[in-house]
């Protein structure tokens, strides 16, 4: 395996269509995030409102619930009043991430800054805890305004647990109420600035998606697919590279990480793209290369899910419920006897358990992978684990809720779900099928529920397989 020329693999490369960033959300679209919050605390007879987003690894966040309140990127716990009188208050800068500022600027709509300190004897020499000087800053704050005995609605994630502890240790006369749905209840339907935003995300994964077919062919390795994807999408504003993006091998079936495959004729390459994201938001989407010749089963995988795809966005308007939706988009799937209904609950699909919903084991089986054991490991298991018969879809819905990346996702696109599409609701569709160490076949688009129909923000790349010579 040679590196000695993997530079070059995007020269040339423009892409086919000019990505132009959108302005960033107003401000006052995030002073009106405040007053809603502000109204549901009134509503629910709470004094004032903490909101609470953690550092993570590799200097990330655990979720981005602060970037949604007042375009902040880093950790912290916001003090929200109920009483518009007084002022946003944010303490933040107590992990030993190093941004400063963060990325787009300052925090919106917040009168006073706290920085904690990253603390600790062996890093700063200084015999202090993070936590608790975060947690007694926060506390000071609240009993200063008079909230030491208040009602208190709290947002946070797993990782807010501690802290909502320690405060009702610091503060017993409190009451603590978990409010997080309404940060999660107020992204449900995504206004236009948001939407400009998503759209940036599935243009930028348009252009790696470009990027990477470009470089595609016989001799490249996965790797160097994933870095042409990352650079053009990077070069162009995307915040990360996705983590959850390439995978490659001969039935079309892996959905991974890149890990040093040489790319050979007969090979089938899915880019599953899911966390580009653009000032916080994140599209997703899904596209397939096959290089030289496939099998005809292989070839009739990628069309139903391609087919898939074409009915279920036909449906797709305001007062349609999602399951109609799921519906159509599984109809091939059945025509083609492939699956029986599209009930969700009963569908067979990759990482399904047993029937008693007990863990299935995986049987010891020999794979052959010359890229893996050339590094001295082997694959002993078929993956994706499923049971047998080893087919079904990827995942047991048509697709899910996007928005800003790292929350949880909202709703999915199944057959029990009869909510209904409105203007603005952002989700992806990515019809899956997976016959192991046979076929397989993952295709997405991303759309916004508009007016009259809906948008497909992922409409720079085709959803048939791009086809490269061997």
């Amino acid at each position: 395996m040679s590196f000695m020329n993997c530079e070059k693999l995007l020269e040339g490369f423009e892409p086919d269509f000019e990505f132009v960033p959108p302005m960033a959300i107003p401000e006052e679209e995030f002073y009106d995030r405040i007053a809603h919050i502000r109204r549901e605390a009134t509503i629910g007879e709470h004094d004032v409102t903490l909101i609470n987003t953690n550092g993570s690894k590799n200097f990330h966040t655990s979720n981005k619930y602060l970037r949604y309140a007042c375009d902040w990127n880093r950790e912290g716990i916001l003090i929200i009043p109920t009483d518009s009188s007084k002022g946003l208050q944010l303490f933040s800068f107590y992990t030993q991430a190093v941004l400063l500022p963060p990325s787009w600027g300052e925090a919106v709509g917040v009168e006073k800054l706290y920085q904690v300190g990253a603390l600790g004897r062996e890093y700063s020499g200084r015999q202090a805890s993070s936590d608790e000087k975060l947690v007694e800053g926060v506390t000071k704050v609240l009993t200063d305004l008079g909230y030491n005995n208040a009602s208190i609605g709290i947002i946070g994630d797993d990782t807010s647990g501690k802290y909502w502890n320690a405060l009702k240790e610091m503060l017993p006369k409190a009451k603590f109420v978990n409010e997080t749905h309404v940060i999660l209840d107020m992204q449900r339907l995504r206004t236009k600035n948001e939407i400009d935003q998503i759209r940036a995300s599935a243009q930028l994964m348009d252009i790696g998606f470009q990027a990477a077919c470009h470089a595609c062919k016989p001799g490249v390795t996965d790797w160097e697919l994933y870095a042409a994807f990352s650079f053009a999408q990077l070069a162009r504003g995307g915040e990360n590279a996705d983590g959850y993006q390439i995978g490659v091998n001969k039935w079309g079936t892996h959905i991974g990480k890149a890990y040093g495959h040489t790319i050979v004729p007969g090979d089938l390459i899915n880019f599953y793209v899911s966390g580009i994201s653009y000032r916080g938001y994140t599209a997703q989407a899904a596209r397939m290369i096959a290089v030289g010749d496939i099998t005809p089963k292989q070839e009739e995988v990628l069309e139903i899910c391609a087919e898939s795809l074409r009915r279920a966005e036909k449906v797709i308007k305001p007062g349609v419920p999602i399951c109609d939706i799921n519906k159509a988009g599984f109809s091939i799937f059945i025509e083609k006897g492939y699956i029986k209904d599209d009930i969700t609950a009963t569908m067979p699909y990759n990482w399904a358990p047993n029937d008693d919903l007990s863990a299935i084991e995986i049987p010891l089986q020999y794979v052959e992978n010359v890229d893996i054991e050339r590094y001295g490991r082997k694959l002993m298991h078929v993956y994706p684990p499923q049971a047998s018969p080893a087919i079904g879809p990827h995942n047991p819905n048509l697709g899910h809720g996007i928005g800003m990346h790292g929350n949880p996702t909202k709703f999915n696109v199944t057959s029990h779900n009869t909510d209904i599409c409105q203007p603005g609701l952002a989700f992806v569709l990515h019809p899956q099928w997976t016959e192991a160490m046979v076929a397989g076949a993952n295709i997405g688009n991303c759309y916004v529920v508009t007016e009259d129909g809906y948008e497909n923000l992922t409409c720079h790349t085709p959803i048939e397989t791009i086809r490269i010579k061997a």
